[in-house]
């Protein structure tokens, strides 16, 4: 074994790669600026922790997901590999902490919010660090063109001139063939190298069931496919009545949405992750850093925004590799709505200043000032303090971030954390001279390692059990010891946060760019209608459409989703289909004709080639004229 498989086995415990894995991994140790596009559970954050743990020096990578950068921290400390993550919500004392730990400790890892990148204390610590690598989680986030773009992100190319020697990895599972390219370009690729994998899943059934009675089809697939499922929907309010719809007809099923506390949202994240709970009814807050291998089915009630979206969410089935299928349940009203979505998705850029002047208003910030500032959000409240609608209050809030002016992070969990301000020395005299507090110090030392080197998280119902005192003395206990500057506390908190990224403006100088504005519209509805086309098609394998959707030229049909099941049935070959729907094609595309006469051109047998024009005239693809000739349908 080599050593990228020696740390795959020593810390992951598997003994060889997976697919492009092992490409990626030596295409960053040997100092190329790699990109990476693999699709949802494909094993993308293996491809930059593997090469960093072979390399001397820390690896920084960079993530616009706080709670996923949490979990790989977690995730990583699990396996032992020292890893931190600074991201906006953390006091300037614990960022201090963690930045001076990465200079002078043995920190391998170190992930951040791209908002941190511009800032001053940022920029002056990295010269200090040893960067081997950089990674870049997300990296279709760089992309106006893609489907989730943060501006933040445009400032990852300026760590260029820092860190002149570190190669740069970028990751995603999603970014179509213009986004391929944005993404080199932004980061500013130096004879970049691009790897792909098969976008096909192919344990992966994925079927599309054009049906009006949608809550009724779905008790079909969930009485009919065993084991445990995910089910989407657009809105909060219709989770709950799926899941207690299911719940009455015998179903262990619940249901989950970003409006929820974050102890509910574990709570039912961890039933359904443990098998308590079959069945999770979501909006799309659910599922990002989820790792349930053997999720057998994912339903979308309604219709996606995007397939990027619908690929990202349908890939959390199967990822044990076993049999599992992604359904779409479809019907006309679905079309009909698309226009609502634009509108509600693009406040008029008016509506979008007042709500951002009700921002500044409401966080009370003054004109000019604000500029890096952190301020805790709650969207509820501030839409009931101005009578604004929540919907367009949040899109024109994700505007407002795309044009670079605020950053909004989703509700946070951050737990409580203490860090010994004394030294060892300072802190026994302190505990000789107030015995009261001896035995609870001696608790807290005897818990927390590490606790005068780094701010380290603390349950205060656990210390409670642990020295005998009531919750409220260890809350008043760790309070009085933050005031006399023995330890510093910080009191969980669970908050959405917004950055201003800028300071803040009034309405003549706040720009909302017409040009961008309308460039991000226009790109909008042209993912829904990739998304409404995918829905809609009954002659293209719905693996192949997502594949060449993401650009793979080389994609095959799948031979299991609803349409290749209808094509299976006409008893024939791929190649001998393939063979004669081509000849048919090109004759088509060229002039109208007669049934027979089309039979005689392609040479084939008359009766095979009768069954393939039948099948397509069923699936759309060939059409009868007003002259009554066959014509080939070309798709606008």
């Amino acid at each position: 074994m080599g050593k990228f498989e020696d740390i795959l086995k020593q810390y992951w415990g598997y003994t060889s790669f997976r697919s492009i894995q092992l490409d990626i991994i030596e295409s960053a140790y040997n100092g190329n600026d790699t990109l990476a596009l693999m699709p949802t559970g494909g094993g993308k954050s293996i491809t930059f922790q593997v090469p960093a743990l072979a390399m001397e020096g820390i690896c920084l990578v960079i993530s616009p997901l706080i709670a996923l950068m949490k979990d790989q921290v977690e995730n990583l400390k699990k396996r032992g590999i020292s890893a931190v993550a600074i991201y906006s919500g953390m006091t300037q004392h614990e960022i201090d902490i963690t930045l001076d730990n990465c200079i002078y400790g043995e920190v391998k890892f170190l992930y951040v919010s791209p908002e941190r990148l511009s800032t001053a204390i940022f920029r002056e610590r990295i010269r200090k660090m040893r960067v081997c690598m950089v990674a870049i989680d997300e990296a279709h986030c760089i992309s106006q063109w893609g489907y989730d773009f943060r501006p933040s992100y445009l400032k990852i190319a300026e760590l260029r001139s820092i860190l002149t020697e570190a190669p740069f990895l970028a990751v995603t599972a999603t970014a179509t063939p213009e986004v391929v390219d944005d993404i080199q370009e932004k980061l500013h690729f130096r004879n970049g190298k691009v790897f792909r994998m098969s976008f096909a899943r192919d344990n992966l059934v994925y079927l599309v069931r054009n049906v009006e009675d949608k809550e009724k089809y779905l008790f079909k697939i969930v009485d009919n496919i065993p084991g445990s499922g995910i089910v989407y929907v657009r809105n909060r309010n219709k989770t709950k009545e799926i899941a207690l719809m299911l719940q009455r007809a015998g179903h262990a099923a619940d249901f989950y949405h970003a409006g929820l506390t974050m102890e509910m949202r574990n709570a039912k994240q961890n039933d359904w992750q443990t098998g308590k709970t079959r069945i999770i009814v979501a909006t799309n807050a659910f599922g990002m850093g989820i790792d349930k291998p053997d999720v057998r089915f994912v339903v979308h009630i309604d219709l996606p925004d995007s397939p990027e979206a619908y690929f990202q969410e349908a890939g959390r089935a199967g990822r044990d590799q076993k049999l599992s299928y992604a359904v779409l349940l479809y019907n006309e009203s679905d079309s009909l709505r698309i226009e609502q979505r634009l509108e509600a998705n693009f406040p008029p850029p008016d509506e979008i200043k007042r709500i951002y002047q009700a921002l500044g208003s409401y966080l009370n910030i003054a004109y000019g000032a604000g500029k890096g500032e952190v301020y805790d959000f709650n969207l509820i409240d501030f839409c009931s303090t101005y009578k604004l609608n929540m919907v367009v209050a949040y899109n024109s809030l994700k505007i407002l971030e795309q044009e670079g002016y605020i950053e909004l992070t989703d509700e946070l969990d951050n737990p409580s954390r203490i860090m010994f301000l004394v030294n060892k020395q300072e802190l026994y005299r302190y505990q000789v001279a107030h015995a009261e507090m001896d035995k609870f110090i001696k608790v807290l030392l005897r818990l927390l390692p590490g606790v005068f080197s780094q701010y380290v998280r603390i349950d205060e119902q656990f210390l409670s059990k642990t020295t005998g005192l009531p919750a409220d003395k260890v809350f008043e206990n760790l309070k009085t010891l933050s005031r006399q500057k023995i330890l510093n506390y910080i009191p969980k908190k669970r908050t959405p946060l917004v950055i201003f990224i800028e300071e803040r403006l009034d309405d003549k100088n706040l720009r909302i760019e017409p040009e961008r504005y309308q460039t991000l519209r226009e790109r909008y509805r042209a993912r829904m209608n990739a998304m409404l086309q995918y829905a809609q098609s009954q002659a293209k394998c719905r693996s192949q459409f997502l594949s060449e959707y993401f650009g793979q030229t080389d994609s095959y049909r799948c031979g299991k989703c609803d349409v290749c099941t209808a094509r299976n049935e006409l008893d024939m070959s791929k190649y001998e289909f393939d063979n004669i729907l081509e000849k048919i094609k090109a004759t088509l595309t060229k002039t109208p004709l007669p049934l027979e006469n089309l039979i005689d051109s392609t040479g084939s047998n008359p009766d095979r080639v009768a069954r393939v024009i039948r099948f397509l005239q069923d699936t759309g693809k060939i059409t009868v004229n007003s002259q009554g000739l066959l014509e080939w349908v070309i798709r606008k």
